[in-house]
């Protein structure tokens, strides 16, 4: 049996990590954030420089974007001489996919409840 003091630090641990996943979601719910997160997943680490071509904002723009991503933990920063490179953070991909999984057994029984209720709707419109 889980002591209240183990009990306490487990509904902490669930609530800050809730906390960073809706900070993360947050973050990704800018278009452009989200375009920056793709194009990094998809081509690895990338200057700060080459991650503003492309985008219809100011270099500046995309810095701050950058800046929100990072303070998000959605990307890394490694400083080579004058350069910047960025790349997409794995351990909150990873905690990013898990909750998502975590999620999919009430999505797809809310589906599922779903279709079932527009075939009752459609068989008693027969």
């Amino acid at each position: 049996m889980l002591n209240s003091d183990a009990t306490a630090a487990s509904t902490t641990d669930h609530a800050t990590g809730d906390a960073e996943i809706a900070r993360q979601f947050a973050a990704l719910g800018d278009p452009i954030r989200f375009a920056i997160i793709d194009r990094l997943a998809r081509e690895g680490e990338v200057p700060a420089g080459a991650l503003s071509e492309g985008f219809e904002v100011s270099a500046p723009a995309v810095s701050r974007h950058l800046g929100v991503l990072h303070k998000a933990g959605l990307v890394q920063r490694r400083v080579e001489g004058q350069r910047r490179l960025y790349s997409v953070a794995p351990e909150s991909m990873r905690r990013i996919a898990l909750w998502t999984l975590s999620h999919r057994a009430f999505w797809q029984g809310s589906l599922s409840r779903l279709d079932a209720l527009i075939a009752l709707e459609e068989h008693s419109d027969d």
